[in-house]
């Protein structure tokens, strides 16, 4: 006999986010999200981590689901990430759409941060890619964090996904060739 899917809801406005997701979860859920609703919450940020803000997310997308969606609630996915480059002491981190002091264009993110490693050289434009996944459900909280290590290149790549800034100058040796100029 086949499987239900579960339904989850996943705090999200951003359809490259979402898109990804579903692609994780895979046909075992039946995914929905903010995009879904009309009244679905704008989420401020105010951890101090990745992790802290991924469950922000989570379980304030399980609360609000309670009162729109109804019934006991519907279990939540969030997620929450950034990169880290190490000769900025971790800069942008949990700051990485607001870097600048504002919430900042795709673009201006990709041009801040290469102006900020100008003239670094290779070997000091160390980087890492952060990726906080939380699942909450009103009583479990289950997470997973994962680290990629790499560089920051010199220039952006022609192409990148939007709401993605940082991919176009973001190198994984192991993943793909590269020029390093």
């Amino acid at each position: 006999m086949p499987t239900v899917p579960m339904k989850v809801v996943i705090a999200t406005k951003n359809p490259g986010k979402l898109r990804e997701i579903k692609e994780f979860l895979g046909p075992d859920f039946e995914c929905v999200s903010f995009l879904d609703f009309e009244d679905s919450p704008d989420i401020e940020e105010t951890g101090t981590t990745f992790l802290e803000n991924a469950i922000l997310k989570a379980k304030t997308c399980f609360e609000w689901s309670r009162l729109s969606v109804g019934q006991a609630g519907l279990p939540s996915v969030a997620d929450d990430g950034g990169l880290e480059i190490d000769f900025l002491n971790g800069e942008p981190g949990i700051k990485s759409r607001r870097w600048p002091g504002y919430e900042a264009t795709d673009e201006e993110l990709i041009e801040l941060a290469l102006s900020k490693l100008h003239g670094i050289p290779w070997e000091k434009r160390t980087a890492s890619l952060v990726s906080v996944g939380v699942f909450y459900d009103g009583k479990n909280t289950i997470n997973v964090v994962e680290k990629i290590k790499g560089f920051i290149t010199e220039n952006k790549a022609s192409r990148f996904e939007k709401g993605y800034p940082f991919r176009s100058i973001f190198w994984v040796p192991e993943f793909k060739n590269f020029t390093k100029t």
